[in-house]
């Protein structure tokens, strides 16, 4: 039984971080935790609020877990805010009239955009950049003005370059106004601010810098006349406020508890105010007189809190500020004492404005520590360098930031054990090499033992260079009987053109084969060429499913599924289907992509069944193979009211277009018609979500026992760029995957991860996309159904049967019971033996 209470004020990611880690921690139950929150939705990643623009979709980010299912002792108030705090008594007022008394009252209220007071900033079409409903204001907005009008953006900092970003992506032409002389000018320098400017140039924004807005007015037209301090003016369909946040400190003022000198709730180290039941976490909160505006030393401070409240003594240690992000596709990273502002520091800078990069690293006054540094256009080395700022540099410090190509840069080997590899869950260079000393082999044991790479996945690069000089020789043997991985046995395959099982081993292995490169090369043979997969000793190198073209079943039978592409099927071959199952007592299901199974075949009985199915119209639906299984759809603009694309059409388009590929492991699709998702494309390996302007592109969702959720690779595409992308992910997949390695962990071992695999199929950054594309209209060109395939050949189907010197015979351990109503397989159970007496 709980018996203290403790209210918390606002819902944002700190809140939600608070208490999920209260309830976590609080084994006893002490503490009953009510949350007020004034937006309609629960708590949010708003720090990716900008990828809000493209899906529309609310839910997409919504924080894990922020309704607390299940969990009696969560009370969480949507769309209703604290009016008052009464301190004597040890509650809060609601704007819904309620009082709720508090053991412990937790003000994260975070903060509010700040507008500067200029004439006219409160006019239509003059909004901020804060929240979910901002940004859907900021649409409607950007729709009435239509394509290719003026956006523009007061403020050039971080949330200025994103909001600029996303005008951008709603169609509009963005102009950034920045009262500084560069933009970012705390994170960067008048070095790094200059190619910055530079590169979001060439990126299509119109940069203003050095100059103030001095007033906005309605123009005739109907959009607003921005007036800037050098006199001149820009015409814009709208304008949006990004110039700063101020704390949300208007509660706490008004309840007589302390604030900062610039404002924020002033706390001790603890995060507790000046009311001993009081206490402040997040960007409200002005720990020991500072605020900070990032949300790591948000969690921080949440943490401390908690421990706090169960009886711990933890105090806030402060915050690292550095800075690490892609802004329009730019990379910048700024760390440590970046303007070096330290007595006696220097700066040593390498700039390259003909590859488009800045580094600069700011060293002590002997040379010899790492303070900060800047990185422009290439931020790779941020990962080498953050880690070893208060460190001796070994060497000379310039090495630091030399082009790779010198030969001279440092390594990890330079970094102390105190060094942090990865900041996401805190793990050190030390704690690392000592997973590596105590048996962790390969990234995969690294991460089980460290949770290092398991976030972000920013650091994986750094763990594969320590697994390497710490000496562990990371095998990429696909097994005994190859050294090559399977990514390299497939360019062989590719550049020597050898088409056999045999003709690979003798030239490139050892031994007869196994279960495991047999049907990896047979998936590798098929995935680059047109062959029947039963053609020649291909046949033998498959495994059960593919050899007899079904889904063995646990009783020796099998299961058959015709395709349905995009889950479409006429009632007259529905009929067959029924027909076909009545004839040979089979059990049918629908199954989760679309489609009707039919379970409880012999293994004679297939050809039969196919040529029924095939004489109907249908195909294999391959749902035994590596392959491209379904392409699942809603009724998209055919029927549905809500929809805004043809879904059935493209998911069609799509389904016949890739039936037949072989892969790494089996691939699914889903198409939805909008973005209510009814297809639940985003827990595919390929996702498409229909919005107006086109679709949105998702990629690398999984099922099975570590579901993932598929990420966005691309929006507003039309029909041809979509399936251009298409191909190019999925030849490259399969071109560059291990054995049995799905989408979503194949995406997590990429370097660089999705910006990397956006890079190569979106920006042709290998230069292979023709040679992708090319391969993909081979496969589509070259396709037969399998089925059919084996019906026209006398020799493929004398393997359809259960004895091989019996042709005609059954296999009459083959049983099934219906005595339940539902034909269910039986299994023969071991031969009982009497005891002997």
């Amino acid at each position: 039984m709980s018996n203290n209470t403790v209210v918390v004020v606002g819902h944002g990611m700190v809140g939600h971080r608070f208490v999920q880690n209260l309830r976590e921690r609080d084994a006893t139950d002490q503490w009953r935790v009510v949350v007020v929150c004034e937006e309609p939705d629960a708590a949010y990643d708003r720090v990716g609020l900008s990828s809000y623009v493209s899906a529309w979709d609310r839910t997409a980010l919504a924080l894990v877990g922020n309704d607390y299912p299940g969990d009696d002792l969560v009370e969480v108030r949507l769309g209703e805010s604290v009016t008052a705090v009464d301190r004597a008594s040890k509650s809060v007022t609601t704007s819904a009239g309620v009082e709720i008394r508090y053991d412990a009252l937790v003000l994260a209220t975070g903060s509010y955009p700040f507008v500067p007071p200029i004439p006219g900033k409160d006019l239509d079409g003059c909004f901020v950049y804060r929240t979910l409903d901002d940004l859907d204001a900021i649409r409607a907005a950007a729709d009435a003005a239509g394509p290719g009008a003026t956006g523009v953006v007061v403020g050039g900092g971080l949330l200025g370059l994103e909001a600029a970003n996303a005008l951008k992506l709603m169609g509009l032409s963005p102009h950034v106004v920045e009262f500084a002389p560069r933009l970012m000018p705390l994170q960067v320098d008048a070095g790094g601010g200059a190619l910055l400017e530079n590169l979001v140039t060439e990126l299509g924004l119109t940069v203003h810098t050095g100059v103030s807005t001095t007033s906005v007015q309605a123009s005739p037209s109907g959009g607003l006349t921005v007036t800037l301090s050098d006199d001149s003016t820009i015409d814009a369909g709208l304008l949006v406020f990004s110039a700063g946040v101020r704390p949300r400190d208007e509660l706490a003022r008004a309840a007589g508890v302390g604030v900062g000198e610039r404002g924020g709730v002033l706390t001790d180290s603890v995060c507790r105010t000046d009311d001993p039941d009081i206490f402040a976490i997040g960007e409200v909160a002005a720990v020991e007189g500072r605020c900070y505006g990032l949300v790591a030393p948000g969690y921080s401070t949440a943490d401390v809190v908690v421990d706090q409240l169960l009886g711990g003594s933890t105090t806030f240690a402060g915050a690292d500020m550095s800075t690490k992000l892609k802004l329009l596709g730019v990379d910048v990273a700024s760390f440590g004492d970046a303007m070096g502002v330290t007595e006696g520091a220097l700066e040593i800078v390498y700039s390259d404005p003909v590859a488009g990069t800045y580094a600069k690293v700011v060293v002590s006054d002997d040379a010899r520590t790492l303070l900060g540094g800047i990185l422009v256009g290439d931020a790779d080395a941020y990962a080498l360098l953050k880690p070893m700022v208060g460190s001796e540099i070994p060497g000379d410090p310039g090495d630091l930031i030399a082009p790779s190509s010198s030969g001279t840069a440092s390594g990890l080997s330079a970094l102390p054990d105190a060094a942090e590899i990865c900041s996401c869950n805190a793990v050190s260079k030390g704690a690392i090499c000592s997973s590596i000393a105590d048996g962790a082999c390969d990234v995969g044991a690294v991460k089980s033992a460290t949770c290092a790479g398991t976030t972000c996945g920013g650091c994986l690069p750094s763990i594969k260079k320590l697994l390497a000089e710490s000496g562990v020789a990371l095998s990429k043997s696909l097994c005994e009987h190859f050294t090559q991985s399977r990514s390299e046995l497939f360019e062989i395959v590719s550049a020597t053109g050898v088409r056999t099982f045999s003709g690979l081993i003798e030239r490139y292995g050892t031994g007869t084969g196994c279960d495991i490169c047999k049907p990896t090369v047979a998936s590798i043979l098929a995935s680059t060429s047109s062959d029947h997969i039963l053609d020649g000793e291909q046949a033998a190198l498959q495994d059960t499913n593919d050899h007899f073209l079904a889904n063995l079943q646990k009783n020796g039978s099998y299961s058959v599924v015709p395709r349905m592409p995009g889950g479409e099927v006429t009632a007259d071959q529905l009929i067959v289907i029924g027909q076909v199952a009545k004839d040979f007592g089979l059990y049918t299901k629908i199954t989760g992509g679309q489609r009707i199974d039919m379970f409880g075949a012999r293994v004679e009985q297939l050809p039969q069944i196919w040529r029924r199915l095939v004489d109907a119209g249908m195909e294999s639906g391959q749902a035994y193979g590596k392959s491209l299984r379904t392409v699942k759809s809603c009724v998209g603009t055919s029927w549905c009211r809500y929809g805004v694309q043809d879904s059935v059409a493209m998911a069609v388009r799509l389904e016949q277009r890739y039936r037949g590929l072989r892969s790494p492991h089996k691939i699914k699709f889903g198409v939805s018609g909008c973005a209510r998702e009814c297809a639940e494309a985003r827990g595919k390996d390929v996702g498409v979500i229909a919005t107006e302007s086109g679709w949105n592109l998702y990629v690398a969702g999984n099922g099975g026992q570590s579901p993932v959720h598929a990420q966005q690779l691309a929006s507003g595409l039309d029909d041809e760029t979509l399936i251009a992308y298409i191909d190019r992910y999925l030849m490259f997949y399969i071109r560059t995957a291990d054995r049995l390695q799905r989408t979503a962990p194949w995406l997590d071992s990429l370097d660089g991860g999705l910006e990397h695999l956006r890079d190569v199929v979106c920006d042709d950054s290998l230069g292979i996309c023709a040679q992708l594309e090319e391969a993909m209209d081979a496969h589509v060109a070259g396709y037969r159904d399998e089925w059919s395939a084996v019906l026209a050949d006398d020799e493929k189907l004398k393997r359809f049967v259960s004895f091989v010197n019996a042709p005609d015979e059954s296999d009459p351990t083959i049983g099934f019971d219906d005595s339940s109503g539902r034909k269910v397989p039986v299994l023969l159970g071991s031969p009982t033996v009497p005891a002997r007496s």
